[in-house]
């Protein structure tokens, strides 16, 4: 579920020209595709009793719950300041998300809005533009809460898998012998 959702907000926000990197869009397909193949082995796993498979899916779905919880607790851990260094930093070094940025919050600048600098927003024409980094930081700090949040939701669903998981693999097969474990 997962999986579909990162493949279609991709895909969404490259349909209405709210994301122009190539690279964001391609990693949220990657990831996207990865978590569908991993979910994939693990219902394989389930329905055919493969050990093998179930411990594979079991391992890798410890190392994505390690990554997303941590992920999630650093968006949630940031503080005002550092996530104004951390929007700065990135303003500092792409160009295509920036002339996004200037483009749908109709803004120009980071900080100061300079009149010798390009800009791709509708108000750099009139002369009236105010800096982004106040938007910006308005909307990444909701953001960051409700990825963070999101993201908490779904790695203890991933712990709960992983639980599931392992106590489901030392059950017996109910097709096979049943004296025989798998």
């Amino acid at each position: 579920l997962v999986s579909l959702l990162l493949i279609g907000i991709a895909a969404w926000g490259i349909g209405f020209g709210l994301i122009s990197s190539f690279r964001v869009v391609g990693v949220a397909i990657a990831v996207g595709i990865f978590l569908f193949l991993i979910a994939l082995v693990g219902l394989i796993g389930a329905v055919k009793h493969h050990q093998v498979l179930l411990f594979f899916y079991m391992i890798i779905l410890l190392l994505v719950f390690i990554v997303q919880f941590s992920v999630s607790c650093a968006c949630l851990a940031l503080n005002k300041e550092q996530q104004s260094q951390l929007l700065e930093v990135g303003w500092n070094n792409t160009n295509s998300a920036r002339t996004d940025i200037e483009r749908n919050l109709n803004c120009c600048g980071f900080r100061v809005f300079d009149l010798n600098e390009t800009c791709s927003s509708d108000c750099f024409r009139s002369r009236q533009c105010q800096p982004c980094a106040p938007i910006i930081e308005e909307y990444s700090g909701m953001v960051l809460r409700f990825v963070g949040g999101i993201g908490l939701f779904f790695s203890f669903t991933e712990i709960l898998g992983v639980w599931l998981t392992y106590r489901y693999r030392n059950q017996k097969d109910p097709r096979a012998n049943p004296s025989a474990f798998l």
